[in-house]
């Protein structure tokens, strides 16, 4: 299981690109799998420590995304949250696995995001406005 956050700030996400595959080359939203023992909400919180180095608060859960990519043989189930950051500045960390950190404006995402991240917006977006 993995577990997925969208950080935003004034009107903007912030989104890295990915060097990795799954989806290489997308941008997508911060997260990564559940660790043993641990719950959804304390990884989500290590994950954006580890990838952003910055400290955040859960605002909401958004919903749960279902991340299947038939052609690589890959399932993932993600709960996503809405964060907000509390504490430091986010820094791409983790630069073997994101070549790239930028805020997007919500109605200007680029086109090449992952299946995750376009859930994750959908998501959102039925939050703002439920």
């Amino acid at each position: 299981m993995g577990v997925g956050a969208i950080v935003v700030d004034r009107g903007r996400v912030l989104l890295l690109k990915r060097r990795k595959e799954p989806e290489s080359g997308c941008w997508g939203i911060q997260g990564g799998a559940v660790e043993f023992g641990e719950t959804i909400e304390d990884a989500v919180k290590r994950e954006l420590k580890e990838e952003l180095s910055v400290g955040v608060e859960i605002v909401a859960l958004l919903g749960v995304t279902d991340h299947i990519l038939p052609h690589a043989g890959i399932h993932w189930v993600s709960p996503v949250f809405l964060a907000r950051i509390v504490s430091g500045a986010p820094t791409n960390v983790e630069r073997d696995k994101h070549s790239d950190l930028r805020w997007f404006g919500l109605d200007s995402l680029p086109d090449d995001v992952t299946l995750t991240t376009r859930r994750a917006m959908e998501l959102l977006a039925s939050h703002a406005t439920g």
